[in-house]
């Protein structure tokens, strides 16, 4: 049996509650969670990323829907823990949620929908439609690369910086 056929047989026998089965998948994914906090965290914070992850992973997995989901939720726990740990490391936060809790108390409703409709008309075109196609439209990154004739690392560029070019809009 192959190691991913390995890990998808672990993952499908977690899913059924069995803790034993859950052990055996932490074993299994603790590599590709540790290469991919390497890349990911300051060099400090991998081995306390991966020990945070595995805490994480065996705390939440039954939340996980799909098991085609699961590296997907896996690497996204990841991303977070290290930016969790770059932030206090640093006390530093290029996505200052404060910042936005703060925005957000000044607004009511109506002026929300205002700035919003302004942040999207300040896009150029080419950012506007991959933020309204994903996230308003709620396509796939895949459905929408197919619909603009890009490929899919260009389509999660070009929403990655219409999203931080919308945030910068509405915070500044």
């Amino acid at each position: 049996m192959s190691v991913d056929e390995q890990k998808q047989a672990a993952i499908d026998a977690a899913r059924s509650g069995d803790p034993v089965a859950l052990e055996r998948l932490l074993r299994l994914f603790q590599p590709d969670i540790r290469r991919y906090a390497q890349r990911n965290c300051f060099i400090s914070d991998v081995d306390d990323a991966v020990q945070e992850v595995l805490l994480i992973v065996a705390r939440k997995f039954g939340s996980v829907r799909a098991a085609a989901a699961f590296s997907g939720w896996l690497f996204a726990v990841v991303r977070h823990e290290c930016r969790r740990l770059g932030r206090k490391a640093l006390n530093f936060d290029p996505y200052n949620e404060e910042a936005v809790d703060r925005w957000l108390e000044r607004h009511d409703t109506d002026s929300l929908r205002r700035e919003l409709v302004d942040a999207l008309e300040s896009l150029p075109p080419d950012y506007r439609d991959v933020l309204l196609l994903r996230d308003f439209e709620e396509l796939t990154i895949g459905e929408i690369a197919t619909r603009l004739g890009l490929s899919v690392p260009a389509t999660k560029s070009r929403l990655h910086r219409a999203r931080t070019l919308a945030r910068e809009y509405l915070l500044a």
